[in-house]
């Protein structure tokens, strides 16, 4: 009797099957292209040097907060806090410029103190969650609530400005290059380091399986607490970005970005339930909500339906993402 033989797939669609399982956060860039070509063609002048300049100077600070979600996603975790360590590390930086002056080494000292409270914030976090064994989704819930305290008794109203020298370092240029993208380059760098450290391939492995990692001698509890170390830190450098754009102090301003640093992760490929996803994804989800915003102004959404609508897009940019990426690997 003959054997009936399947037929081979292709290799082509094998290899797009192995680039999408590599590198999670293609859909997420197919759908950030097609949203800068919507930019372009409702405003031609968003995709010019100056526009460009001010997306990522107002989305950097978002970027950055995604990158310290991502970490704590590794590994299983979240952190609900992290728009409140934003807004503790801002009115930090700017009461210490405004008590101290605003020369150089004021500012110097001023971002040294705000790196060290978001590693100290980030600490609590770890020390609650992995060291006390706490759930995640609860106590940075609580955390938060504490960290916001905690900004308003440092300033209970908004509006404290920030140094002239700081801000419009910022906004200004170095070489004829605008200060941000000198920024993104550095930090550019900066993850292309932490990438192949081996913090960054423990939190995965743990993500992954926590009772695997630790049954291998892995530090299940200080790898975790390195995720939420790292979270503070990156959201110190994202206090830094917003506190440059705003140029004043705001004891509630990263309210709204813990949520959105979350959707940033998701819609970049990383699953919430960790072990698999990267910090590349997330800056792409940062900047899909970035250019989402701008398209929704730009085609004249009236201002009672614009948190409506970029709802709604960023569910249904979250949902081709998906689709895409399912298909690819069917």
């Amino acid at each position: 009797m003959a054997s009936i033989e399947a037929p081979a797939r292709p290799r082509s669609s094998s290899a797009v099957k192995r680039a999408f399982e590599r590198y999670p956060f293609l859909p997420a860039l197919i759908i950030l292209v097609v949203l800068i070509a919507l930019n372009g063609w409702f405003q031609p002048r968003s995709l010019s040097l100056v526009g460009v300049t001010g997306l990522v100077k107002t989305y950097l600070a978002l970027m950055l907060l995604a990158v310290a979600q991502t970490y704590v996603i590794y590994a299983g975790d979240i952190d609900l806090s992290a728009g409140a360590i934003v807004s503790l590390v801002n009115v930090v930086i700017v009461g210490v410029m405004a008590q101290w002056g605003g020369d150089g080494v004021t500012i110097v000292a001023a971002l040294a103190i705000g790196l060290a409270t978001g590693l100290a914030c980030g600490i609590v976090n770890g020390i609650v969650v992995a060291a006390l064994r706490l759930q995640a989704i609860v106590a940075t819930f609580a955390t938060s609530i504490f960290f916001t305290g905690l900004a308003l008794y440092i300033q209970p109203v908004a509006g404290t400005p920030a140094p002239t020298a700081f801000w419009r370092t910022y906004g200004g240029r170095i070489l004829e290059i605008p200060f941000v993208f000198h920024v993104v380059v550095l930090f550019a760098v900066l993850l292309a380091i932490l990438v192949r450290t081996r913090l960054s391939l423990r939190l995965l492995a743990v993500g992954d399986g926590q009772q695997e990692s630790y049954q291998s001698g892995l530090p299940v509890t200080a790898i975790r607490m390195g995720g939420y170390a790292l979270c503070g830190v990156f959201a110190a450098l994202a206090a830094f970005c917003i506190t440059g754009d705003t140029a004043s102090g705001d004891p509630l301003v990263g309210g709204k970005m813990t949520l959105f640093s979350i959707a940033a992760v998701v819609l970049g490929g990383s699953a919430l339930s960790g072990g698999y996803g990267t910090v590349v994804g997330s800056v792409i989800g940062a900047l899909i909500i970035g250019f989402i915003n701008s398209l929704v102004f730009f085609v004249g959404t009236p201002s009672e339906w614009q948190n409506l609508v970029q709802g709604v897009a960023i569910l249904l940019a979250l949902m081709a993402g998906v689709l895409v990426g399912r298909r690819a690997r069917a």
